[in-house]
């Protein structure tokens, strides 16, 4: 028998490191090439990592919630068969050891683990491996066996929900896992009421407020408690923090009657008003096509796309992500206000593409679901152009001489001076305004 070492793979679109959120097998467990082993998170989602070896788990090289860096050690699989054979399966898998798209088709497809749907509990779920001990799958809870260890108060301390224990705990979703990890909170001393005995969010949440957790968070300096930068977070900090040292930015805004446009919505069952004030951008990307761009600064050249690939801004639990609507600029308003429901649904759930969270070319921002009503929004580096909307609100406004109330929303708009100056950026804003106050007569020229 031979060991084969699998090394955390190039995940693409530039990403240098991942973080280990879920092992999907255990040391000792036999895998087939393609099967999925552990669930990681880069910096843009979270993706299932197959093996391309076949074989039985040796050794787990990092435990959960360790980042690694791409090309360091992840699994040792033991090939139970010749070496000379687990190639000739390989390839007859169609993997040849290539993770690019994160799995072939063919016969070893079939063996592939898949995830746990929610509410139930992980087939096999396995604690971090340690240098002493080896991690081994635990006991499925039974009617004879509590899903969680019962409390054991001691002299020494106060009582815990539940101690600690080897126990694994079972836990089926990566937020849930994070959130435990950034109180400060050990996954072992929470009480389930998940089914099966799993950990679910309401759980961490109990415990974060819980007397015992408080103390335990509360680190040697008083008043001041440390939480380290996940992988996504570091990520988001350095596209802002390059956009802003890169991008001569310069910020424009105004104030809209979005009256009409209210009305047509409510007139009229259909697409949403995200989605008309989209069809309307593309229309003035169009007319303005250096805001859907990006700078070469080595060739000193800006670079304009014909596809309008629309991001659009969406506070998930993992923070704020921006997929894109791709192609934008061949859809009706019913196909944007489709796209625009999927790719937000996908990106609140942490199942957004890495091609949808990297595609985007112009970005557009509907903060006033956050009850704000202005914002001078950073650009999505490398894209040159953010068009932001605020709360549509009642306002005393001025028509043809006589003061009534008027819905109105205030729109900002961020640009890169490189790609153009004022005169432009005001036009594109005028276009996009005048077709919010007048929308009949935009839709009928579209």
């Amino acid at each position: 028998m031979s060991e084969q070492i699998f090394l955390l793979p190039d995940l693409g679109e530039g990403l240098t490191e991942a973080e280990v959120v879920r092992w999907l097998v255990a040391e000792g467990d036999t895998v087939a090439v393609d099967q999925a082993v552990v669930e990681v998170e880069t910096a843009k989602s979270l993706v299932e990592v197959p093996t391309p070896y076949a074989g039985r788990v040796a050794t787990r090289h990092a435990g959960e919630g360790v980042t690694l860096e791409v090309g360091r050690p992840l699994l040792t699989v033991t090939a139970l068969v010749p070496a000379a054979e687990t190639y000739r399966e390989e390839e007859q898998a169609g993997s040849g050891n290539v993770l690019i798209g994160y799995g072939t088709s063919g016969a070893a497809a079939t063996t592939r683990r898949r995830r746990p749907r929610a509410g139930s509990a992980p087939a096999r779920p396995a604690p971090a491996p340690s240098s002493a001990q080896p991690a081994r799958p635990a006991p499925a809870p039974s009617s004879a066996q509590p899903a969680h260890p019962a409390p054991a108060p001691s002299d020494a301390q106060p009582a815990c929900p539940a101690p600690a224990s080897n126990r694994a705990p079972l836990v089926i979703s990566p937020l849930v896992r994070r959130l435990a990890r950034e109180g400060g909170l050990d996954l072992r001393t929470i009480e389930a009421t998940g089914p099966g005995g799993l950990i679910v969010r309401a759980d961490v949440e109990r415990a974060l407020r819980s007397p015992v957790a408080a103390t335990a968070a509360t680190p040697a300096a008083p008043g001041e408690r440390r939480v380290p930068l996940s992988g996504f977070r570091r990520a988001v900090s350095a596209a802002l923090t390059r956009s802003r040292a890169e991008i001569p930015e310069a910020t424009v805004w105004v104030d809209v009657d979005a009256t009409r446009l209210w009305q047509l919505r409510e007139s009229t069952p259909g697409p949403g008003l995200l989605a008309y004030i989209a069809r309307f951008v593309v229309a003035g990307l169009r007319q303005y096509p250096m805001l859907n761009a990006r700078v070469d600064t080595e060739r000193q050249e800006i670079v304009e796309f014909e596809q309008i690939n629309l991001g659009i801004a969406v506070q998930g639990d993992r923070g704020l992500v921006v997929p894109a609507v791709i192609g934008a600029e061949a859809m009706t308003t019913a196909g944007l206000d489709q796209e625009i429901r999927r790719v937000t649904a996908a990106a609140r759930e942490g199942r957004a593409t890495a091609r949808e969270l990297a595609a985007g070319t112009f970005t557009l921002n509907n903060y006033g679901g956050f009850r704000v009503d202005g914002s001078a929004a950073i650009i999505n580096h490398p894209q040159v152009a953010i068009l932001g909307f605020g709360r549509i609100m009642d306002r005393p406004w001025v028509v043809d001489g006589e003061l009534c109330v008027r819905k109105i929303t205030q729109m900002s708009f961020v640009f890169d001076h490189r790609v153009c100056d004022g005169g432009a950026a005001a036009g594109f804003m005028r276009s996009v305004a005048d077709a919010i106050e007048d929308p009949a007569s935009a839709i009928a020229r579209l």
